[in-house]
């Protein structure tokens, strides 16, 4: 048998049961999801901030600063159609690109993301204004009080200078604007490419994960599960000798402990039962053997004991016959007691020789009709019926299936036993009757003789135990231990009935199903206990 070996001490992981293995791992798990989940957002928020910043303020503010230079360039172009004709319509893209301009500049201001920005912002408002008044205005009243004729040169290059003053200004804005469009896309590269990094680092960490909780896993549970799976099969599969792991987690070892256990108990009761079972057969063979000496005694018995006392039988009633009136009474008391010890001896024998058969001789067992047994058993006490007068009622009783000879003796037996022990002042009335209780047939036979005291119920029952003197009743004291020997080798118990009071009551109890062992020869019948 293989003893438990050392092992090497395990860390205290190794001892978690598999529930808290798994609920580390969905632990890891939703922790792990936990900071994707937030880092994740923070990235993806920040690619957002990024692309909204270039969208939502960048290019509006570059859209703003175009439709501002162009509302100021309409006010220039207003502006000098008037002056060189005097006509009021041409003042009205100049005004348009007023209220344009203002527009642009409120949304600029709105949407600018940039101190730059603004300040550009303040520089093109700041001259675009000083044009309008120090030049714009005053031109208009001029034209309008003199005429587009008295309009000079110089007058005419003032503000043509002032304004080229605006469209650096507005070179300066749109310049801004686009260093921080460029500034803005490359941001938004940038956080697209820490967007694209994160995720892929995100993926390649639940990766790593999944991949070292299954190792985790297989080393800590599915390895130790497959240990215990693979010991158990080969232990179900008849090697009890393998010893069972008790590693792994804990709730795992606690039950690949349970099985161990359990597989050197079989274990000590496998070699109990081979110790066990070698006795057996020690035993057996020795009850072979003293079957077989039994066997050469039984044909001692019957043949060379048999043979001397017949012979003693037989001289001394020739001894009375020729020498009787030689004999005094003396001697011939003296010669019938020697007759009929040697008679009795002579159905002593044959009754011993009937009981130690019954179990080690049978008839092949048949189906049989009990009444029909019962019959059997009548006739062959047919004499001793009439001659007690007694009044015998058979019920209906069952087919079985049985040596038919040792039911004939059992009954003769019982029968004969009721005709014996009957009562002095009443005519014997004997009752034989079955019923089917629980899977057995339940027999009983009922008589009104002289009755059983309830403490001999089981002394009846054993060899050459008798209740009365041999004068008071004959017999050997056989016939009631050869009953139970019959009634259990078919499987079935007799006892007294020691809650019947008006005689004797016998209850018999078999299968419904009942059949003898093989035998090859027939057991004879005896007399009566």
């Amino acid at each position: 048998m293989t003893t438990d070996h050392a092992r090497p001490a395990e860390s205290g992981r190794s001892r978690w049961s598999a529930q808290t293995w798994f609920n580390v791992v969905l632990l890891a798990m939703a922790v792990l999801l936990a900071l994707s989940a937030v880092i994740g957002a923070v990235v993806l928020r920040n690619a957002a901030q990024a692309s909204n910043r270039l969208i939502d303020e960048i290019s509006v503010g570059r859209i703003q600063a175009e439709r501002m230079q162009t509302a100021l360039v309409n006010q220039e172009t207003g502006l000098r159609g008037f002056v060189l004709t005097g006509k009021e319509e041409f003042l009205q893209p100049y005004e348009d690109g007023q209220r344009n301009q203002a527009a642009a500049s409120s949304q600029i201001r709105t949407v600018a993301p940039m101190a730059r920005a603004l300040r550009e912002l303040e520089a093109v408002d700041g001259l675009s204004a000083r044009w309008r008044s120090g030049y714009a205005a005053p031109m208009i009243e001029h034209v309008r009080a003199s005429g587009p004729e008295t309009v000079s040169a110089a007058q005419a290059e003032a503000g043509k200078q002032a304004f080229d003053a605006i469209r650096g200004a507005l070179d300066d804005q749109n310049a801004a604007w686009s260093r921080a469009r460029d500034t803005a896309r490359a941001e938004l590269a940038a956080a697209r490419t820490l967007r694209d990094v994160t995720f892929f680092a995100i993926l390649v960490a639940f990766l790593v994960t999944v991949i070292t909780v299954a190792v985790l896993l297989r080393i800590a549970v599915f390895r130790p599960l497959a240990r215990l799976r693979d010991a158990s099969r080969r232990v179900t599969g008849g090697d009890f000798e393998h010893h069972i792991d008790t590693g792994g987690p804990a709730d795992l070892a606690a039950l690949a402990g349970d099985m161990e256990a359990m597989r050197t108990r079989i274990v000590s009761e496998l070699e109990e039962a081979r110790a066990s079972r070698q006795q057996i057969a020690a035993q057996t063979e020795e009850l072979k053997r003293s079957n077989a000496e039994l066997e050469q005694f039984a044909y001692v018995a019957s043949h060379d004991l048999q043979e001397p006392l017949r012979k003693i039988a037989s001289f001394c009633q020739m001894l009375q016959q020729r020498y009787a009136s030689q004999l005094d009474e003396r001697a011939n008391t003296y010669i019938d007691f020697a007759v009929d010890g040697a008679k009795r001896m002579q159905v002593l024998i044959n009754e011993l020789l009937t009981f130690s058969r019954v179990g080690r001789v049978h008839q092949e067992p048949v189906e049989m009709d009990l009444n029909d047994v019962v019959d059997r058993a009548l006739v062959n006490l047919s004499a001793a019926v009439e001659e007690s007068e007694a009044e015998i009622d058979v019920g209906d009783l069952p087919v079985i299936v049985g040596d038919r000879t040792q039911f004939v003796m059992l009954w003769q037996n019982l029968i004969g036993n009721s005709l014996k022990f009957r009562g002095a002042d009443r005519r014997p009335h004997i009752r034989i009757e079955a019923e089917e209780q629980d899977g057995q047939w339940r027999m009983t036979l009922t008589d009104n003789g002289i009755g059983i005291a309830p403490n001999f119920a089981e002394k009846i029952f054993v060899i050459f135990q008798r209740l009365h003197h041999r004068d008071a009743y004959g017999g050997t004291g056989i016939g009631l231990a050869l009953c139970r020997k019959i009634v259990e080798q078919h499987q079935g118990r007799i006892r007294l009935d020691t809650d019947y009071s008006d005689g004797a009551r016998f209850v018999i109890t078999l299968p419904v199903t009942v059949a003898s062992p093989q035998g090859t020869a027939p057991a004879t019948a005896g007399e009566d206990g």
